[in-house]
This record gives structure tokens, C-alpha cells and sequence, in this order.
């Protein structure tokens, strides 16, 4: 019996896939994966960039992050404003709840803003919102809710971040609480 007479073919083709394949490993993937660049081919296709870690993607801190948890009962018609002193860059991740709908305005008043200055990134109404929230500048950063309902609702805040205290703005009064973490 004689050999198949297709399987120079095959040897031919596996051949050419595997010197592909080497190919494709010594020029992309190893610049990519690696930053290991034999060719040059990584940094001429750009994906030499690709090994690199990202910059500004980490930040360390000497302090742990603190955690406040707050909640503010309002009244018919009634209103409250809680802030946290941030610095430029410091960051936040945020959950808050209500009982009821609520007139809820996430909003920043930075160091040397003229009285009642203040910058607004969201305004709402509803009984929930959470995410994160990096400072833009030195400032009192936090919400403002209202109660426009006809019966009383609770808000429930809990944060954790870089901010060093809280203020309460509420009954024509202003509340500083120190913060456990940083020093302010």
C-alpha cells in the first residue's frame, strides 16, 4: 500500500501555519503581552503601548478611606444639606436611599467661591442614587434633599472616601463633625 498522496499537502499546510503563528507570536503578541519588541513591529503598529501599565490608574494612601454612615429624617417641606470636605482629587463612592421620593441636587462649594457660590453636577428627584465622585477642587463636596411630600421620609447615606469631615447644613444651622482618618 502506498502513502496518501494528500499528506505532503497537509505537512505543507501545517508547516505554513506554524511559521505564521511564530510569526504573529515574534511581532504582535510578545510586544503586546510582554513589551518584549525582537522586530520592532510592536512599537511601529503601536501595540508595544498596549504592555505598559496605565498611567495614574493607582493611587496609594498612607490613611485607609473612611466610612460615614448618616441618616436624616425629614419632615413635610423640610430639607437638609450634608458635605464632605474633600481635596483636589480625592475620591468618593456613594449610596443613597430614601422612604419616599425625595428633591436630591449632588453639589460642590470650593475654598474661595463667593458666599453661596456652589457648582451642580445632579439634580434629581427620586428615592435612591449611588456611584463615585472625584473632587475637581478644594471644597465642601455633598447633597442637598428635600422632603416635597405630604408625609415624613427618611434618607439613609453611606460613603466611603478621602474626606476628613462632614458638615450638616439644616435648621439654619451648620454642623462640622471631624472625621476619623486623614487629619484635616
Amino acid at each position: 500500500m502506498t502513502g496518501n498522496p494528500g499528506a505532503p499537502r497537509v505537512l505543507g499546510a501545517t508547516l505554513l501555519a506554524l511559521a505564521a503563528a511564530a510569526v504573529v507570536l515574534v511581532a504582535f503578541v510578545l510586544p503586546a503581552e510582554y513589551g518584549l519588541d525582537p522586530l520592532g513591529t510592536g512599537r511601529l503598529t503601536g501595540v508595544l503601548a498596549l504592555a505598559e501599565p496605565a498611567q495614574d490608574a493607582l493611587e496609594s494612601r498612607d490613611a485607609a478611606p473612611v466610612t460615614d454612615r448618616i441618616r436624616f429624617p425629614l419632615q413635610p417641606f423640610e430639607s437638609v444639606e450634608y458635605k464632605y470636605r474633600l481635596e483636589t482629587g480625592d475620591a468618593m463612592v456613594f449610596a443613597w436611599r430614601a422612604t419616599g421620593e425625595v428633591v436630591a441636587e449632588l453639589h460642590a462649594e470650593p475654598d474661595e467661591a463667593p458666599e453661596g457660590f456652589a457648582e451642580s453636577y445632579d439634580r434629581s428627584r427620586g428615592v435612591s442614587a449611588n456611584g463615585g465622585y472625584r473632587a475637581a477642587f478644594d471644597g465642601w463636596h455633598g447633597w442637598f434633599w428635600e422632603n416635597r411630600g405630604a408625609v415624613p421620609v427618611t434618607v439613609e447615606l453611606e460613603a466611603s472616601g478621602f474626606f476628613t469631615a462632614a458638615r450638616t447644613y439644616g435648621g439654619g444651622r451648620v454642623r462640622e463633625t471631624a472625621l476619623p482618618g486623614e487629619a484635616p
